[in-house]
């Protein structure tokens, strides 16, 4: 207005009419709509496929990302064991070792031991134990009534009294080996397709897992997983998330009350349904199909496009005013036209973001 009445002697009416025009124009509506309608539809289409979304910033942080962490057991593994062998290296029957694993077991809140104990709920009588504790990273521990002080878990707990470590669980009597136990579990669907799909995205997939280094190898080779790090314990999956952290943005997929610390220091944690509660709590993306594990490209993909269409949204809403403004100021729009013109750059950022709901995702 200063411009057009006191330098250029336009009138007062065509002053104030383009001053008008400038003002209808600049509304910034268009700017203010871009990110919040994309997410919303985003978290919505997420929602419908089952995938539980805390905040906008999740999606991003998601697109964003460069490793993505897996855990093994109950992540990638359906977390069902079932015993296949046993071995005795000690005075102790068959039916005693089965009353032990399951009255230690049954405590615990491990994937691992949920499933033992399930498998032997048929077959085992409960034994009393006091003093009952999780070690993390090694397994449990307790005494029975007569004072004997029982370790149960992986190999850890056995280092010192064999070198054998091919065995899955190993139970441990006032510092005597007693026995070593052959577990065996199943995949869950199409892991080894989501990583393959994942890996064609650029992520770099990563296998972190306190499980011995031969089965996470063998494990990560055959579903096409590219890095991994195996025999972790909590504290050490921990330090190695903050590592990836400080060069790319790092994804975090687990399920146990060993991975939440981990799930809480990356930039997204991701949980499934039936995890450890601290395991949801932290996670900033829930699954609720346990049982697929495509859940976790399909996050990736809502995640990808809904930060896409957040771009093209802000760039409709500043080209609009880049263009128009100019015009407006020089007197050639209408007040009443720039006003639909705006209107018309809302339109085309919702558009835009319901889009989103049922467009194809790649």
């Amino acid at each position: 207005f200063v411009l057009a009445f006191f330098v250029f002697n336009i009138s007062l009416q065509q002053a104030i009419m383009q001053a008008i025009a400038v003002l209808v124009i600049s509304c910034p509506c268009a700017m203010g709509l871009a990110t919040p309608t994309a997410v919303m539809v985003g978290i919505g289409r997420a929602a419908k496929k089952g995938i539980l979304i805390k905040g906008g910033s999740t999606l991003e942080q998601f697109a964003n990302a460069k490793n993505i962490v897996f855990d093994k057991t109950g992540t990638l593994t359906t977390g069902k064991f079932i015993i296949k062998k046993t071995k005795l290296y000690a005075q102790i029957e068959e039916q005693e070792l089965k009353n032990i694993l399951f009255s230690l077991e049954q405590n615990s809140s491990h994937p691992i031991a949920k499933s033992i104990a399930n498998f032997l709920k048929k077959d085992a009588l409960l034994i009393d134990f006091l003093d009952f504790k999780e070690v993390k990273g090694y397994g449990v521990e307790a005494k029975d009534k007569d004072g004997n002080i029982y370790q149960l878990g992986s190999y850890r707990f056995a280092d010192k009294l064999t070198e054998n470590q091919s065995h899955s669980i190993y139970l441990i009597k006032n510092n005597e080996l007693m026995a070593g136990v052959d577990i065996e579990d199943e995949l869950k669907e199409n892991v080894a397709e989501t990583i393959t799909l994942l890996n064609q995205q650029g992520l770099n997939t990563i296998l972190l897992s306190g499980d011995r280094k031969e089965k996470c190898e063998e494990l990560a080779a055959k579903i096409g997983i590219k890095t991994v790090y195996s025999q972790q314990l909590p504290e050490q999956k921990l330090a190695k998330i903050e590592e990836l952290q400080k060069n790319n943005l790092t994804v975090m997929v687990g399920d146990g009350i060993n991975d939440a610390p981990a799930l809480a220091k990356a930039s997204v944690g991701i949980s499934l349904s039936n995890a450890t509660q601290v395991a949801v709590q932290t996670a900033k993306i829930v699954l609720l199909n346990d049982k697929d594990l495509s859940q976790v490209y399909e996050a990736f993909l809502i995640s990808k496009h809904t930060l896409k269409t957040i771009k093209q949204n802000l760039f409709w809403a500043f080209f609009y005013n880049i263009v128009a403004i100019p015009i407006a100021a020089f007197g050639f729009l209408n007040p009443m036209v720039a006003a639909l013109t705006m209107a018309f750059s809302d339109v085309i950022v919702i558009g835009n973001s319901i889009r989103l709901k049922s467009k194809k995702l790649n």
